[in-house]
């Protein structure tokens, strides 16, 4: 009997420390136009656990890219950040987003147009708000210019299908074609400067 419950006590604490691991993550999400961009620049911060590509915004159960890309759903193009508060926190999160966008334009980012390339930071918690507000404040007060990027509640967000996942990896060729012909990296560093990117893109 001692030789079966050593195994069982061996699955039980290990199931415990992964849902005490989970807990302990927290997330975010981010909507910076093309998600495939946006899952690039965080999978690169330290602290960061995972990203999903998806769609948040709209109204419409479980869209499809089609749809969102015909801006038939109100949705835009977001990515979930799932991360570990004990090594990276939320404003690192917000810097590395406002640095990987173009926050001046309205419905659009770079070369992809309408509603769903909207910028927006979808907050879950006033913690969230919070920072998400001072910071574009911040920036409106730096360039002394409006900064278009929503700030709003998070509703449901739904994953995108598997192939827009980690898309930059399985098709690197391809990706980095798009982002160049897109003017991606040259926006950044024209709104930017030395902190296009940062933190974590390359």
């Amino acid at each position: 009997m001692r030789k079966l419950l050593l195994p069982l006590a061996l699955t039980l604490a290990a199931s415990a420390f992964s849902t005490l691991t989970q807990a302990e993550n927290a997330k975010a999400i981010f909507a910076g136009g093309c998600f495939w961009c946006m899952e690039e620049a965080y999978d690169e911060i330290e602290g960061v656990k995972a990203t999903t590509s998806g769609y948040i915004g709209g109204e419409k159960s479980n869209p499809s890219y089609q749809q969102v890309s015909r801006g038939e759903t109100r949705h835009t193009e977001a990515v979930e950040v799932e991360y570990d508060p004990q090594t990276v926190d939320y404003a690192t999160l917000l810097e590395a987003f406002w640095h990987n966008i173009d926050p001046f334009v309205e419905n659009r980012q770079f070369c992809d147009s309408g509603p769903q390339y909207r910028s927006a930071i979808f907050y879950q918690n006033d913690e969230q708000k919070r920072l998400a507000e001072k910071t574009k404040a911040e920036l409106e007060e730096r360039f002394d210019q409006t900064i278009a990027t929503e700030i709003v509640p998070a509703n449901q967000f739904w994953e995108a299908e598997g192939y827009h996942q980690d898309y930059y990896k399985k098709n690197p060729v391809r990706y980095r074609f798009y982002k160049a012909g897109c003017g991606r990296t040259d926006r950044l560093k024209e709104v930017w400067g030395d902190q296009a990117g940062l933190p974590g893109n390359k």
